[in-house]
């Protein structure tokens, strides 16, 4: 087994933060409208995004990698940002009366964000070739449920 460095640890973690985040937007955003199609939607996004936190902490596992980062300087930063960003779908719903374009909207730019966080770990250094392909497999379905919610906004 190759030596996992630093980032590549710091890249699992930082995926499974996006994911377990982006798994909660999800299922605020699916509470937050009431087209039925758009709720059923964002809530199959939750568990996709759950199931993606799920298979990045057993593959890291097997590496060694614990990716809980409670009580770490950067766990509380991706905590506060990962409120920060349900904090605005929560605001947005409640100022726009639940307006589905604006929820849309931040569900675009949370997957935006998590892309960019994708690219970033696919970068890594010493990222071993079978998290190189689970984390491209990811990514590509991440970038198709982006491009549905752009598609889907009026």
């Amino acid at each position: 087994m190759a030596a996992i460095t630093e980032k590549t640890a710091r890249a699992y973690s930082d995926l499974v933060e996006i994911n377990e985040t982006g798994a909660k937007g999800y299922q605020e955003a699916a509470e937050g409208v009431s087209n039925p199609q758009l709720k059923s939607e964002f809530s199959q996004l939750s568990q996709q995004r759950a199931q993606f936190a799920s298979e990045l902490k057993q593959h890291a596992s097997q590496y060694g990698i614990q990716t809980q980062q409670e009580g770490t300087v950067e766990g509380a930063v991706a905590d506060a940002a990962a409120a920060v960003h349900r904090g605005w779908i929560n605001l947005k719903s409640a100022i726009t009366g639940q307006d589905e374009n604006a929820i849309l909207g931040e569900a675009e730019t949370g997957d935006a964000t998590a892309l960019k966080a994708y690219e970033t770990a696919l970068n890594a250094e010493g990222l071993p070739q079978d998290a190189k392909s689970l984390i491209q497999q990811q990514h590509s379905q991440i970038l198709a449920a982006k491009n549905k919610i752009t598609a889907m906004k009026k």
